[in-house]
């Protein structure tokens, strides 16, 4: 089997983004290239009206949060020149169009144990599994 090049880590931004930024490290080694995404997915409670404006204000408040925290991960580990992109939209859709655009062949993200009636939900990591241009790991977290 050949050695991933290009891996693209989907983080949450989560306490959880630790473990899954430790593991892409881990797999990628010295000779991966990493990418770290984070994806807001922000929908507006009132599309229409004058209610929209502070919602783009909004939108904006999280991107930019996101990015310092983003940021901030990617320090941690030791990941300050990777590049970093915070997007904003349907998480599968940006998710897969990131692998895409960066010829990723390896898409890391964390996994959720799930029970119960949650077994039936379509989780995020179920439907870009199967959207994925490429190969995915998906970390167990808590």
């Amino acid at each position: 089997m050949d050695k991933y090049r290009r891996i693209l880590v989907a983080v949450d931004l989560s306490e959880n983004s630790d473990a899954v930024c430790a593991r892409a490290c881990k797999v990628a080694g010295q000779d991966a290239a990493i990418s770290l995404l984070h994806v807001v997915e922000y929908v507006p409670v009132e599309p229409m009206g004058e209610a929209l404006l502070p919602s783009v204000d909004l939108a904006e408040e999280l991107v930019d949060n996101a990015r310092k925290r983003l940021t901030g991960l990617a320090a941690q580990h030791g990941l300050g020149d990777a590049p970093q992109e915070v997007r904003v939209g349907n998480i599968k859709a940006e998710v897969v169009q990131a692998a895409e655009e960066m010829q990723a062949d390896l898409i890391v993200l964390g996994s959720r144990e799930r029970h119960g009636l949650a077994i039936l939900v379509n989780y995020t990591e179920d439907t870009i599994l199967h959207a994925a241009p490429c190969d995915l790991l998906a970390v167990r977290v808590k």
